[in-house]
């Protein structure tokens, strides 16, 4: 039955990576082609971040009041509406807002149930795998989008059209399949912390949350606009977000396989400082394209390392009441990430050539200090005892 639920799960969730890698370059790319500034194209690209925020704000009062099915069937209805709302709706820029709104909440809301439902089914010595390979779909359905825009070019109907289709199938299957008593039903009673004291208990592991959903962001939102700046066709500008994201989908399963047998937070360290070298090499390799691809591979892989690897520590590390809030805490930082991912970076970018990888190697730098005083913390308590 656990193997029945998680691969449930893991499909829903490739659906809402989808619906992100989909949805966050087709707007911006559109936004581009009309003139936009890339100040008013970070502005539109955290919209969603902003409905993430408020996922994590609501999905503990929401559980109280429904069951997990209800609310995944409402959060898969609600996305299916969002998608197709960039077609089918007036092209006001408050239909947008709203549109890109909704969407974000609703993704929020499936993301932090999946997360805490995937970790609470695993057992722990195969935690890292199975937390990898539920990210490594995510990932992997989110390159789908550019590579989509990429083959039907930003205009065409035909993306909307698919993604608003997969999330009818994804809620068709949820409705048919997923049992009224969800994998774990949640509940305030026993929580050590709040969804703010999280923060407090995990600063690292939040920072690379945080740091992710920053990157993610950047990647999917402003990445192929700042390739096309250097003079990169569109096409293939949306094709490097596609391979930085592949990079990310086919090396996590083998890092989960790694921190099943090796040090997690060791690992944890090491993916920080690959993304942090390859993030402030950017505009050096933005004009050695035989170097370039390669290392868009290895900067996705290292960075989807340290979300995955955060994970996996929040699987390892709590329990129970305590998982569901600090999931809820990781969709509030994926929320916040997302947001200040498009506007600091689309600033910065109006600024300068080289305002993208200023702002990934500043974020970047954060978490790898985060991480070197949580690995010293652990190995001194390890010493105490």
């Amino acid at each position: 039955m656990k193997r029945y639920w998680l691969t449930l799960l893991i499909f829903a969730a490739s659906v809402v990576g989808l619906s992100m890698g989909a949805t966050l370059p087709l707007v911006s790319l559109r936004l581009h082609e009309a003139g936009a500034s890339t100040l008013l194209i970070g502005l539109i690209s955290a919209i969603p971040a902003a409905g993430m925020i408020l996922a994590a704000i609501l999905t503990q009062p929401l559980c109280r009041r429904f069951s997990g099915r209800h609310l995944y069937l409402g959060c898969f209805a609600l996305s299916a509406v969002s998608v197709a709302a960039l077609e089918f709706l007036p092209t006001a820029l408050s239909w947008l807002v709203l549109a890109r709104l909704l969407l974000g909440v609703a993704m929020g809301v499936a993301v932090i149930l999946g997360e805490s439902w995937v970790n609470e089914l695993c057992e722990e010595r195969r935690r890292g795998q199975i937390v990898a390979l539920y990210a490594a779909s995510f990932t992997g359905f989110q390159l789908a989008g550019p590579a989509l825009i990429s083959l039907l070019g930003a205009q065409s109907p035909w993306l909307v059209i698919l993604v608003s289709a997969a999330n009818l199938v994804a809620l068709l299957l949820i409705w048919l399949y997923l049992p009224s008593q969800a994998p774990q039903e949640q509940a305030d009673a026993g929580r050590s912390f709040s969804l703010m004291g999280f923060i407090k208990v995990a600063p690292a592991l939040c920072i690379g949350v945080l740091f992710f959903a920053f990157f993610d962001a950047v990647v999917l939102s402003l990445f192929p606009v700042y390739a096309s700046g250097h003079g990169y066709a569109l096409g293939v500008a949306a094709l490097m977000a596609s391979i930085i994201l592949a990079g990310d989908m086919v090396f996590q399963v083998p890092l989960g396989w790694l921190s099943d047998r090796l040090d997690r937070r060791s690992l944890h360290l090491l993916c920080g400082l690959l993304t942090l070298g390859i993030g402030s090499a950017l505009p050096w390799l933005m004009g050695h394209a035989e170097m370039l691809w390669p290392a868009l591979i290895l900067l996705g892989a290292a960075a989807g390392g340290i979300y995955t690897l955060a994970l996996v520590l929040i699987g390892q590390d709590f329990r129970g009441s305590d998982l569901v809030t600090a999931n809820a805490c990781v969709g509030m930082l994926w929320g916040i990430g997302s947001l200040s991912g498009p506007l600091l970076s689309g600033a910065l970018m109006s600024t300068g050539p080289h305002g993208l990888p200023l702002t990934l190697g500043l974020a970047a730098s954060l978490f790898v200090a985060a991480a070197l005083l949580s690995l010293g913390r652990v190995r001194r308590a390890r010493a105490a005892a």
